[in-house]
């Protein structure tokens, strides 16, 4: 079984959760997806390259049903 290494959560990251009112979305996600996110972001080469994948973990958590521009139904928001 291959197990993927778990990445912890800088600061920023936290912090612009928080900021945006998307913990909880970032919380309900799988882990191997919160995990994702984390290792993806932290692979940035340059600053504003993460900045960048930080925008679009945001806005995918925001606006639900995508996962790394990928549909990801389960994550779904109910459109009033």
């Amino acid at each position: 079984m291959l197990e993927r290494a778990q990445h912890p959560m800088p600061e920023d990251i936290a912090s612009a959760l928080d900021h945006n009112d998307l913990r909880g979305d970032y919380d309900n996600r799988p882990a191997y997806q919160r995990n994702d996110y984390l290792g993806w972001i932290g692979r940035a080469k340059t600053g504003q390259t993460r900045e960048r994948r930080i925008a679009q973990m945001l806005d995918e958590l925001d606006h639900g049903g995508v996962y790394m521009r990928m549909i990801h139904a389960p994550s779904r928001k109910n459109q009033s």
